[in-house]
């Protein structure tokens, strides 16, 4: 019988090697190597060929190429639309991942239905879970009675001759970490297992003109388990974020051919079904403590999207020897930036404070106008002085204590005008060429320790 093969496949980028490496000589990632036993098969006949046939495509010039408009067909879920571009692309290829239990299925599951709805063939493949599962939560969303198509399989020879018999044109693969070739003596969720299902996937919707979703599982690190060629073969990547102590769910575009990465989706998890939340300022800002210091209410963009989420700051007496830093929703290294322009700037000190930062609604931002309003709510908390609750607050800071002007300003002031907001802390540089409407107090400011006095908060 012949011996098995043993050899050791990086996760990141497919690099094979006969020997263990701590450090990945492809990639240079660390702890990526996983070892991998091939069987030889017993048969003396020649092996099979990993790789099917090509295309036939023929060489043409470029302008020779029939160009049409890449249309984008709704999936009648407007938040799904919003991170797509303005929804699926015939032909395309996506991968959407995160983490066990965040609501991928039950999205796409409500994606099929109402694909489905608009006249189109529809097939859902699961390989992890059984046809009547699959029934029981189509009756949860309301969705059984459409014309979806279901095959529980995982064997990739299988699922390409019922993808040539039904014809589909919209396809889930949930998920691609279980599928396999019977060809291959690798086990399903190996690097070459998974490399080239999505390879066979990826062939099938260019020549067929068939948009198809793959759901993939994703490490602790919340990257997509599996080679990273994955990301690089597919149009569309997607990862779906949420915290099991919140109720929202947040959809974010990593890479997308056919749109914009920065479009960011909302919905709600109910018992019924991912719920699009469209009034994202609304909802972010409607439970929000009203007469509280350290509060303070910062319009970001998403994207093209404006949205007012309220930050959160607490400041309190340290009992520690090295004083505390808890940041959730914000990046820890730039708030402990802002609290040193804050001491050294501003006059405040925060030397013997423990600070602590929090995003409400679970939200992660990043962009630079988030300065000036985490200043604005150490101080207030510090002071102990609550701010306006018709105040907004944006900015961003310098290391000498300016305040920068910060981009789409007109779209963060009507956002802000929409909900009731009358008094608007902006650059003084991004607020020159502001037509101010009736009714709201613009006011600008050039430096950091200029807003605090403004504000009233405290200088010591």
């Amino acid at each position: 019988m012949p011996k098995p093969k043993k050899s050791f496949v990086c996760t990141a980028c497919g690099y094979e090697s006969v020997r263990w490496y701590g450090k990945c000589p492809g990639c240079d990632a660390w702890n990526t190597m996983e070892e991998t036993i091939e069987t030889p098969s017993d048969s003396p006949a020649a092996k099979p060929q990993k790789q099917r046939g090509g295309t036939g495509a023929q060489v043409q010039k470029i302008y020779e190429i029939e160009a049409s408009a890449q249309t984008h067909e709704t999936t009648g879920i407007g938040e799904f639309d919003r991170v797509l571009g303005g929804g699926i692309v015939d032909g395309s290829l996506m991968l959407v991942g995160g983490e066990p239990g965040v609501g991928k299925s039950t999205l796409l599951l409500q994606t099929c239905a109402q694909v489905a709805r608009r006249g189109k063939r529809v097939l859902y493949i699961t390989g992890e879970e059984s046809a009547r599962q699959i029934r029981l939560r189509a009756d949860r969303l309301g969705a059984s009675k459409e014309e979806i198509a279901v095959l529980a399989e995982n064997a990739m020879d299988a699922i390409e001759e019922k993808l040539n018999a039904v014809q589909p044109d919209f396809v889930v693969i949930d998920s691609i970490q279980t599928m396999y070739r019977p060809d291959m003596a690798s086990a399903p969720g190996s690097v070459s297992q998974v490399r080239e299902s999505a390879a066979m996937m990826m062939r099938y919707a260019k020549t067929n003109g068939c948009a198809v979703i793959l759901v993939g599982h994703v490490t602790k690190d919340g990257a997509i388990a599996g080679p990273r060629v994955l990301e690089h073969m597919v149009d569309v990547v997607l990862y779906f974020e949420g915290d099991y102590q919140h109720e929202y769910r947040l959809l974010r575009a990593v890479k997308n051919r056919f749109g914009s990465v920065n479009e960011l989706g909302i919905f709600s998890m109910t018992g019924e079904g991912m719920v699009p939340v469209e009034n994202a300022s609304e909802t972010l800002i409607s439970h929000r403590a009203l007469g509280a210091s350290g509060s303070v209410v910062f319009c970001c963009m998403e994207g093209s999207r404006p949205m007012l989420v309220d930050l959160q700051a607490l400041a309190t007496q340290s009992f520690y020897a090295v004083p505390r830093r808890t940041v959730n929703g914000a990046d820890q290294g730039r708030v402990a930036l802002l609290l040193a322009v804050l001491e050294k700037r501003a006059g405040l000190r925060l030397y013997n404070q423990d600070v602590y930062i929090n995003v409400a609604g679970g939200l992660s931002l990043s962009e630079p106008a988030i300065d000036l309003p985490l200043c604005v709510a150490v101080a207030s908390s510090l002071s102990d002085v609550p701010l306006p609750a018709d105040l907004a607050v944006m900015g961003e800071i310098g290391l000498t204590g300016e305040v920068r002007a910060i981009p789409q300003m007109e779209r963060r002031l009507s956002e802000c005008v929409r909900l009731g907001f009358k008094q608007i802390m902006c650059p003084a540089d991004s607020a020159r060429k502001l037509k101010t409407p009736e009714g709201i107090t613009l006011m600008p400011v050039r430096t950091l320790a200029q807003a605090i006095s403004l504000l009233g908060l405290r200088r010591s």
